[in-house]
């Protein structure tokens, strides 16, 4: 995903020099400037440089890094580096790569490439990719990793600790070991912090914690992410069917899932993929956004149609030509406070079937307590402005109805959608813009042509 940086102005400034270097045609100082540099700046470069320069840095980096830097780079970056890069480059960047990075990697290449990058991988890499692919895309599976240290509940502490001075190294992000029995079933965990503290002379069993919660490795990366979040997790297990020990999920990777939602909410809401290239191609970025607005456009058709069903009355009075726009936009502003708050109690998992009623008959309740005191307002002020109290009822009435079905709408589309299996944050806003437009001026037009014209 899309990296950030910290020192962001010492990354512009490195960026600037790039620049200056490859306009200069210092293709070697650049090389070296780049083996200077951590491999999240190298990424955060290549995301924020347009396509020609990208593909100018990406010749010069230095293959050994090319896993590391991959790691970092955005889901539609890293797919067009790897369609351009030789099975054998795949296969070497591999050998670096965490394995739920790589499985990412393996399942978006044609079946031709990918049997390639297999047959040029080594028998141990193979195994673990191969292992890694057997999990479904968004599970716990696909984002745990398999460099997992475990212990036996009856060794000896001054065992364990000569061990791992042997071993000269852990895991990265390894906050816990994790005890098991002869069949791989997780009995327990030890903190390293209790490890180094101990009494030498005592076993695994004294000071293990047996209340450790493994995730069964089917469950989804969001849910994974909620248990983080709630338990304040740096690492947890993750178990088959059979409670056996098959990887570890660590916080480096659940923070990359919770900011993959964030962005894909915030992103759905304009209709775009969250793996969206900023510096993208202009075709392929003009092709997505069309499918949109499409979308939009025929939303937008029906709303019309609503308002060329009275033309009549808009003829005869101006003045509602002038106020129509106020209903409709009240309850697009209601409707999607109440949206917005029903997709992030899904996405934290806070609503289900057995809340969802209750949710739905308080948006409900909010959106007409809201209507109530806003059409009493408008009434007022388009009274007072006009001096036309029929005309001030009929606005007033109109917004009532709207925010009422805008707090009703924003409440449930998000749960229908989800239970069409439909992304709420990609195609909520649009549904409930329409409701709310159409719904508004029916209302307004409609109670106009009763008590105006009539």
């Amino acid at each position: 995903m899309p990296i950030e940086v910290l020192d962001n102005e010492t990354t512009d400034q490195r960026l600037n020099q790039l620049n200056k270097a490859l306009g200069s045609g210092m293709f070697v100082h650049v090389r070296n400037m780049l083996q200077d540099m951590a491999a999240t700046d190298i990424a955060f470069i290549l995301e924020s440089s347009p396509p020609r320069t990208r593909q100018v840095l990406w010749q010069l980096i230095d293959q050994e890094h090319t896993g590391e830097i991959l790691d970092e780079l955005g889901e539609e970056l890293k797919d067009s580096l790897i369609s351009q890069m030789s099975p054998e480059r795949v296969a070497k960047a591999a050998k670096s790569m965490d394995t739920d990075d790589l499985a990412y990697i393996l399942r978006s290449l044609p079946d031709s490439v990918f049997n390639e990058v297999l047959q040029s991988m080594s028998t141990q890499d193979r195994v673990r990719v191969e292992q890694a692919l057997s999990y479904p895309d968004d599970t716990a599976g696909s984002i745990m990793n398999t460099d997992t240290v475990t212990l036996r509940p009856d060794v000896n502490i001054d065992v364990i600790l000569r061990y791992l001075r042997i071993r000269g190294e852990l895991p990265e992000a390894t906050d816990m070991l994790y005890v098991v029995d002869k069949q791989d079933r997780v009995l327990g965990g030890v903190r390293i912090a209790d490890l180094l503290t101990c009494n030498p002379d005592s076993s695994i069993r004294d000071i293990m914690a047996a209340d450790v919660e493994p995730i069964p490795v089917g469950m989804s990366d969001s849910e994974v992410a909620q248990l983080f979040e709630r338990h304040d997790w740096m690492s947890a297990p993750v178990i088959d069917d059979d409670n056996k020990l098959l990887g570890r999920i660590t916080i480096d990777d659940v923070v990359d899932v919770i900011r993959e939602d964030a962005e894909h909410s915030m992103m759905g809401m304009a209709g775009m993929d969250d793996d969206t290239d900023t510096f993208g191609p202009v075709l392929k970025s003009t092709f997505r956004r069309s499918l949109w607005l499409t979308v939009n456009l025929f939303a937008a058709l029906l709303a019309a149609s609503v308002s060329n069903m009275f033309e009549g009355t808009l003829e005869q009075f101006a003045t509602i030509a002038i106020l129509m726009t106020i209903v409709p936009s009240m309850g697009g502003v209601a409707g999607n406070q109440t949206l917005a708050l029903v997709i992030r109690g899904i996405a934290l998992g806070q609503i289900g079937q057995s809340n969802s009623r209750w949710l739905i008959g308080k948006e409900l309740a909010i959106g007409f307590l809201n209507g109530l005191l806003w059409s009493v307002l408008v009434c007022g002020a388009v009274w007072a402005w006009k001096g036309d109290i029929t005309l001030g009822a009929t606005i007033g009435g109109a917004m009532l109805i709207n925010m009422t079905v805008a707090g009703l709408a924003g409440a449930s589309i998000p749960l229908i959608l989800k239970r069409m299996n439909i992304d709420p944050a990609l195609a909520g806003g649009m549904v409930l813009t329409t409701v709310t437009d159409v719904i508004g001026l029916f209302a307004f037009l409609g109670l106009a042509t009763v008590f105006l014209l009539n």
